[in-house]
């Protein structure tokens, strides 16, 4: 009895020593697809990150032209205003010019008609006449001094019309050739307005082309985080299946220790009663030879190995469970806590799509490693943090939320300010660094992480 309940114990220890090594096998396996799987995924995660680096520069450049765009644009406008204002002033210039041409003919014309009265009436003997005529000499030098004047009159209006002709036929070439220097300003705006249209056309096709090549690297990147997710799933059962295993190996040796016990115990019992019954059935032969001899279990030898107490128990396999992934590092998980640990890297440099908050990391890199050692995951990208945790109001923000621009993310620290990862410039420039203002630009979203 005593040895096929040790046969037993040993049975059910040796199964479970055939069946865990087998899991563990496959636990490895598992370990390394997934470890595999991470790196696929962190490398994709770092393409998408370099490709939305690209498309958000190419973005700023479309933006810088569409600015440029629009003020040629205005330019061209103001230009156009500007000639039609020198087409005007040049209709105005051309009709004083006729004007003063006119007033001109028309003087030219009363000094000819005065000059032909005067020798058709006089003659060559007006002067002489004009002699016999008078009654003195202050007559005739009256006479005199008005012809005189008569004279002096039509030369200088003569001379008057002649400088405003010329003043205007001068500031009529004046305006035409401004007019001209202004179409010439217009038509190079309107060369300038055509690159710049041709060239925010292809950066637009360029961008398009990100986008489509940033959504099929996040598909593959959701692919990989699905596969991710089944082989945690496949994990944990394998580490189910050696806790229910390692507690029905223990459950096994333990009952078979008991029932080895207790035949252990049984047998000293009959042990400490055979000689009392050898007497008693010597005693019954001499009385009555008809009864027969009641079978007697044999008395185990010290040295046949039948003693329970010589057979060693099977080691119980060793379990413990993964640590979990929420609430690791053993910090206290507040925003206070969050500020003061990502404080400890201000000053270490600024790599893009770098991963070590020691030797390089870039924006979204810095506050996932942050919020990472509390045991919190969240995207590796800006624009994809956007939509991680809760989103709140900024004017309910605190220390420990995280505020993303577009193309850029930062830890606020509570008092106003942010610790981030900036730019490539060297510290207090640039890397990780503290930013007194927040609100130094306009922000997308906050977003709560810590609770």
């Amino acid at each position: 009895m005593k040895k096929r309940f040790l046969c037993l114990s040993l049975i059910f220890a040796l199964t479970a020593a055939q069946v865990m090594p087998v899991a563990a096998a496959r636990k490895d396996e598992v370990q390394a697809e997934k470890a595999n799987t991470q790196s696929k995924l962190s490398a994709t995660e770092s393409k998408e990150a370099e490709l939305e680096e690209k498309k958000n520069n190419l973005l700023g450049e479309i933006d810088s032209l569409d600015q440029n765009l629009v003020q040629v644009i205005a330019q061209i406008d103001i230009l156009k205003g500007e000639i039609s204002d020198k087409e005007n002033a040049i209709v105005e210039t051309k009709e004083d010019l006729a004007e003063a041409e006119a007033d001109r003919d028309e003087q030219y014309a009363a000094m000819k008609k005065r000059i032909q009265y005067l020798y058709e009436n006089g003659g060559s003997d007006a002067w002489a006449q004009m002699l016999l005529e008078v009654n003195s000499i202050t007559d005739l030098l009256s006479k005199a001094e008005y012809t005189e004047k008569m004279y002096q009159f039509d030369r200088d209006e003569l001379e008057k019309l002649r400088d405003t002709v010329q003043q205007v036929t001068d500031l009529g070439n004046q305006l035409e050739q401004e007019k001209a220097e202004l179409e010439e300003m217009k038509q190079a705006q309107e060369d300038q307005q055509a690159n710049l249209e041709t060239a925010l056309e292809e950066k637009k096709a360029v961008a398009s082309d990100y986008e489509t090549q940033i959504a099929n690297v996040q598909a593959q990147a959701d692919e990989y985080r699905s596969l991710i997710e089944q082989q945690n799933a496949e994990l944990q059962k394998i580490q189910e299946e050696e806790a229910r295993q390692a507690a029905e190996a223990k459950k096994a040796r333990e009952k078979a220790a008991k029932e080895a016990e207790a035949a252990a115990q049984r047998q000293e019992q009959q042990n400490t009663q055979k000689p009392q019954n050898n007497n008693n059935n010597n005693n019954n032969n001499n009385n009555n030879d008809d009864v027969e001899n009641e079978d007697v279990p044999e008395t185990p030898s010290n040295n046949g190995g039948g003693n329970n107490e010589n057979v060693p128990e099977p080691e119980t396999p060793s379990y413990e469970p993964e640590e979990e992934e929420q609430g690791g590092g053993g910090y206290s998980a507040t925003g206070e806590a969050v500020v003061a640990y990502a404080s400890q890297f201000i000053g270490n440099p600024y790599v893009y799509g770098g991963n070590s908050l020691t030797n390089g990391i870039d924006c979204s890199g810095f506050t996932q490693q942050v919020f990472a050692h509390f045991g919190y995951s969240i995207s590796r990208t800006s624009d994809s943090q956007a939509g991680d945790g809760r989103g709140i109001s900024y004017s309910q923000s605190r220390a420990g939320d995280i505020i993303v621009y577009s193309g850029h993310v930062a830890i606020l620290t509570g008092d106003g300010g942010i610790v981030h990862a900036s730019n490539s410039a060297p510290y207090p420039q640039g890397g990780i660094k503290y930013s007194s203002n927040a609100l130094y630009r306009p922000y997308i979203a906050v977003r709560r992480i810590v609770d």
